[in-house]
């Protein structure tokens, strides 16, 4: 099981934290973000909210017991420029892989 660590107040823009659960729920992508994790590993995420509105995400990922809980760290809806780069780019690795 996989839900949002509560408690913590990440740098959001308009976002709540049910726009973050939701985002996954559904297809997301992720990311290693080696450039920015120090002595706890950083992810990017990328997915669409229950609303369809694309959202770039920032976490951790943390164990409670047998519950991994993904903390945010940074989150934000994503530019239009930024989606336009992400579809494509998600086109062509579907492309590849015969999709």
């Amino acid at each position: 099981m996989v839900r949002l660590g509560r408690g913590q107040s990440p740098e959001v823009s308009d976002l709540s934290a049910r726009d973050i659960e939701s985002i996954f729920q559904g297809p997301v992508s992720v990311f290693p973000d080696p450039e920015h994790s120090g002595e706890e590993e950083r992810f990017i995420g990328i997915g669409k909210t229950e609303k369809h509105r694309n959202v770039f995400v920032v976490f951790k990922l943390r164990r409670k017991d047998d519950v991994v809980l993904i903390r945010p760290i940074s989150a934000r809806f994503m530019h239009k420029k930024e989606i336009d780069y992400y579809e494509k780019e998600t086109s062509k690795n579907e492309k590849r892989r015969g999709g």
